[in-house]
């Protein structure tokens, strides 16, 4: 069974953890100081200052290591790690199973003052009143057409469908009317044109 750690122990360890935060917080100081220098200077010059070639020149196996560091501004790091990618087959390729990796936005496919029948919270629900309606109005025209006397009947050319017979089974003696009664097995009858 773990003991309970006693004050000292506690305290140890709060003095350590507190000297590194200070000792972190110095180092961003620095870092931070480093940067707000180099922000005024050109790339180039900050590249000459910290030794390192030009990152729109690298070439394929040239080592990428020394943008990494911390004292290099963002925007360097940045570019040499697009030229990487640039000039690496494994990282310029993207193998195709990345999700979302193409550009589904229709902007290029924009209309100006494009005009929906959707609508936010309610979707295209005034559209289909619409069609809803139509139908109703062409049902109506129908039903008014076909009270209208013909003058001719045009005889289906298929025949029609031979009708489905229903059988009730019928009730034993001493059954009650109210029993379920099971269903006779169904069987599909299949023909072939030939």
């Amino acid at each position: 069974m773990t003991q309970a750690r006693d004050f000292w122990s506690r305290r140890k360890a709060a003095v350590q953890a507190e000297a590194e935060a200070e000792v972190i917080a110095v180092e961003e100081q620095s870092i931070a100081a480093q940067h707000a220098e180099l922000e005024d200077k050109s790339d180039a010059e900050i590249l000459n200052e910290l030794n390192l070639p030009d990152p729109d020149e690298l070439q394929a196996g040239d080592d990428v290591s020394g943008f990494m560091a911390k004292a290099v501004p963002d925007r360097l790091r940045r570019r040499a790690l697009r030229r990487l990618w640039r000039l690496n087959p494994v990282l310029a390729n993207v193998d195709g199973l990345v999700d979302y990796g193409e550009d589904y936005t229709d902007a290029a496919c924009v209309i100006e003052n494009i005009q929906t029948a959707y609508q936010v919270g309610k979707g295209m629900l005034a559209h289909v009143e619409a069609l809803a309606a139509e139908a109703e109005d062409s049902e109506a025209d129908e039903a008014s057409e076909r009270d209208e006397p013909q003058e001719e009947s045009v005889a289906p050319s298929e025949p029609a469908p031979e009708p489905i017979v229903i059988v009730k089974p019928e009730v034993t003696p001493g059954a009650s009317e109210d029993a379920e009664v099971t269903p006779a097995p169904r069987r599909m009858k299949f023909e072939f044109e030939g």
